[in-house]
């Protein structure tokens, strides 16, 4: 089965050579919105002081832990074909639970504070779309990684 990304012809580049660009994409795509997301918030903290709690931070943190779990665990893992480890691929179905679950806490978490404490509170709603799309994106970004790549098994 191709992909759409098998078709595209770019010049040759140090970093970018090889058949499997797929891989190469996923993860550049999944930098690239992780790296936007924080930087929204580094921002919101910048240009906003005031309107940013440093338990907003919390939310951010999260979702990088989420990202972390979920990409950490194989599709071989999840399907069983690894028998390593102490709870086989149960475990692996857990872990991944587990890390879904707190990226998707964490955008519900947003959304709850961006419409708890920006929306009817302050005049300046900045803050808060800055938070609540670092969140998004962060959550975008662990799903690209984890989807958008190609694995192979190595073992």
């Amino acid at each position: 089965m191709s992909s759409w990304s098998d078709n595209i012809n770019l010049n040759s580049c140090l970093w970018f050579e090889g058949e499997d660009k797929r891989n190469t994409t996923a993860a550049i795509l999944a930098g690239i919105f992780f790296s936007v997301g924080w930087w929204l918030m580094i921002d919101a903290n910048w240009v906003y002081p005031a309107a940013v709690s440093s338990g907003y931070y919390v939310c951010g943190i999260i979702a990088t832990v989420s990202l972390i779990m979920v990409n950490l665990v194989s599709q071989s893992q999840i399907r069983g074909d690894y028998a390593g480890g102490y709870f086989g691929p149960n475990g692996a179905r857990a872990w991944l639970f587990v890390g879904f679950v707190l990226g998707f806490a964490s955008v519900i978490a947003s959304f709850w504070i961006f419409f708890a404490d920006f929306v009817p509170h302050s005049s300046e709603k900045v803050p808060g779309v800055e938070l609540l799309t670092q969140n998004i994106f962060i959550f975008v970004s662990s799903l690209i990684y984890k989807f958008g790549r190609i694995e192979e098994n190595t073992w």
